[in-house]
């Protein structure tokens, strides 16, 4: 699929914002500060319903305006959707699908499909567990919108039994309550989790094969989905086959009730996939804390094209967006990060100038300065590697 047309309303910086794109290669050039990097974070929003950058709508929306708006216009083997998200201040986002209102923004999800790969793509090796589990889900969204049903719904009940547990200790002893609510989330959870393990199952080939692209002088790479519950971590073992969810179910269950009183102590959750995360190996060890900069550089673009080459293989051609990433990759991963682009229906590319993007991702160009972005045609360019960091 490829987006071929793209609105903004007070999105970010823009005030307005329209912009024509065809498949193939398209490049924003601008300086940092000039909202590049906003146009391209719409596009992902709408195959999300969420940012790359940070983790709520509020800073979405154009300083003095009260909502947001994103459309655009996705074509899939030829069959044309027009999709708008509006971003409300203080109230619930609305969505329409041709026009036509949809009762719930996650109807739209879907329509458009994208990678990301951006700066903020370190923390999936260097940051904490929450970084890598939103990975995850997104993946699974992208795979199969109902996931994102499957993911509110254990948010929910997860928000309700915490509350209960932390006022369990003034229940005299009474924890009905709480066996209901166990069941709830052990079976939300077990959704979730199966999910999860099936999908890092298909995705671990992906990823080693595309790091040993990146890095062909590396250690190899791997990934493994863990619990925090001895029985479900079991599961997430290469040789492990796909359990039932009633057996992971099951398995939530009883650490729960192994775990109450720890639970009722501390007044949190101990035990659900909100705890889980995605193990990175590089060789014989962990990554985090062990790779060097350019080794957590590689194995972060090896998860998402490892992501893109699943989505593709299975049929559901994303668009693949690189944002300001070109400026941080030495010519070796620029090279094979620009092959596997080559490979996509529709590659959107931001850079602070024109060397920093690499010769063999040519094609429209758009330059982007003092809130206006206009189509040019390309420049004549230098072999070279020029300088930039994230984009404001």
């Amino acid at each position: 699929m490829y987006v071929r047309a793209l609105s903004v309303t007070d999105f970010r910086s823009w005030e307005q914002a329209d912009l024509t794109f065809a498949p193939g290669v398209s490049v924003l050039v601008g300086a940092n500060g000039q909202g590049k990097t906003n146009l391209v974070e719409a596009v992902g929003y709408l195959a999300t319903l969420s940012s790359h950058r940070v983790a709520n709508d509020a800073p979405l929306i154009r300083r003095g305006a009260s909502s947001a708006s994103v459309r655009a216009v996705a074509v899939n083997e030829g069959r044309e959707l027009t999709v708008q998200v509006e971003i409300a201040s203080g109230k619930a986002n609305r969505a329409r699908v041709n026009r036509a209102p949809v009762r719930s923004p996650r109807e739209v999800l879907g329509i458009v499909r994208t990678v990301v790969f951006a700066p903020e793509d370190l923390a999936l090796v260097r940051g904490d567990p929450g970084e890598r589990r939103r990975f995850l889900d997104e993946l699974l969204v992208s795979r199969a919108p109902r996931w994102a049903g499957v993911r509110a719904e254990y948010d929910k009940v997860l928000r309700q039994r915490s509350a209960l547990l932390k006022t369990a200790r003034h229940a005299r002893g009474d924890t009905s309550t709480l066996d209901v609510w166990d069941a709830h989330l052990a079976r939300a959870g077990a959704a979730l989790v199966t999910g999860r393990l099936e999908l890092t199952a298909a995705l671990a080939p992906h990823v080693t094969a595309s790091y040993a692209e990146v890095a062909p002088e590396s250690e190899p790479v791997g990934a493994r989905y863990r619990s925090r519950a001895e029985t479900v971590d079991a599961l997430g073992a290469p040789e492990a086959v796909q359990p039932a969810v009633e057996d992971v179910e099951a398995m939530l269950l009883e650490e729960m009730r192994r775990r109450r009183s720890q639970e009722i102590e501390r007044g949190v959750c101990l035990v659900g996939p909100h705890r889980d995360d995605l193990e990175l190996t590089l060789g014989d060890g962990p990554a985090k804390g062990y790779a060097s900069h350019g080794e957590s550089w590689s194995l972060a673009l090896a998860l998402r094209l490892g992501g893109f080459e699943l989505l593709r293989g299975e049929g559901s051609e994303p668009v693949l967006v690189l944002d300001d990433v070109f400026a941080e990759l030495d010519v070796r991963r620029r090279r094979a990060l620009a092959r596997t682009a080559a490979r996509a229906e529709q590659v959107l590319v931001t850079a602070a100038v024109d060397d920093d993007v690499p010769d063999d991702l040519q094609g429209a160009r758009y330059v982007v300065d003092s809130g206006t972005v206009r189509e040019t045609t390309a420049v004549a360019r230098t072999t070279g590697g020029g300088s930039g960091g994230p984009d404001a």
